[in-house]
């Protein structure tokens, strides 16, 4: 669909102040539990750098989130901290408010763009998509009932989300004790991916600790992203999997394959495990 007509293009909007500094919204509508969503506010900083860059795709970003963001304005600052022929890097932070009027930093990142355009068709691989039942065979939030978590799930209506029934045994209260989450993803209204949203679509799915008995808010502290290739318009398939679950902590690797089968997106987030 035309990204005009897109809540998600129009959610991640960004206003130019003056150089290097934006303004936004964060929307309600891609909060999950007590937060806004962290794979939407990457996508939020990936427009302002996208913007800000010579180049115009992102080719790895790292986040650090700071504190939970809220629904509501905020400032993105961004700074270019070299360019080249192929490359650019710069860093963006992200600002929200308190109730004295101060701002408080809620997520900085730093990130390398390029033009996923130029990349050589050359293709060297041991990766193969993961095995996900056709989406008639996945189930949905409308498929069944989802787990007492409180706070909100605003998110779920944005998202086209069907997961592999071997990983969905946590919404009918039997987890099947492994850190894997799979699924068919796309936007709800119909919008193609593109290498912005890809940089949604890593943290969308619910988290593998759901799957390993524990439910509840599963902040993120680290997230890093690669864009691999410019994705084919259709539906992705997600795999994410968690090997080790320790001190409190635990670790979520994803990989995000296109409709043509080719890997489009990688990442790794650490993320602190719910007190369940």
């Amino acid at each position: 669909m035309d990204s005009e007509y897109s809540e998600f293009d129009r959610d991640t909007a960004v206003t130019l102040r003056e150089p290097g500094v934006y303004d936004a919204e964060l929307s309600a509508g891609w909060t999950i539990i007590h937060a806004v969503n962290g794979g939407y506010l990457l996508a939020l900083l990936g427009r302002a750098l996208g913007d800000a860059l010579p180049h115009p795709d992102p080719f790895t970003i790292s986040a650090h989130y700071l504190t939970p963001s809220t629904p509501g304005p905020a400032v993105i600052r961004t700074e270019t901290v070299r360019t080249g022929r192929t490359l650019s890097t710069g860093q963006a932070s992200l600002f929200q408010y308190a109730d004295d009027g101060t701002e408080v930093e809620r997520i900085r990142v730093l990130a390398s763009y390029g033009d996923l355009d130029s990349l050589p068709d050359d293709v060297r691989t041991t990766a193969k998509p993961p095995a996900i039942p056709p989406r008639e065979h996945c189930f949905g939030p409308s498929d069944g009932q989802d787990p007492r978590i409180p706070g909100s799930s605003a998110i779920t209506e944005r998202l086209d989300i069907k997961l592999d029934p071997a990983t969905c045994g946590w919404a009918v209260g039997m987890p099947s004790g492994k850190g894997e989450m799979r699924g068919w993803f796309g936007l709800a209204d119909g919008r193609d991916p593109d290498p912005l949203s890809l940089l949604l679509t890593v943290d969308a799915l619910p988290p593998t600790s759901f799957e390993l008995g524990l439910t509840g808010w599963t902040p993120t502290v680290e997230l890093t992203t690669h864009i691999r290739c410019r994705p084919a318009p259709g539906p992705l398939r997600v795999a994410i999997t968690t090997r080790n679950l320790a001190g409190g902590f635990l670790e979520e690797d994803a990989e995000v394959w296109d409709s043509a089968d080719r890997l489009v997106a990688q990442s790794r987030q650490l993320a602190r495990a719910p007190r369940g």
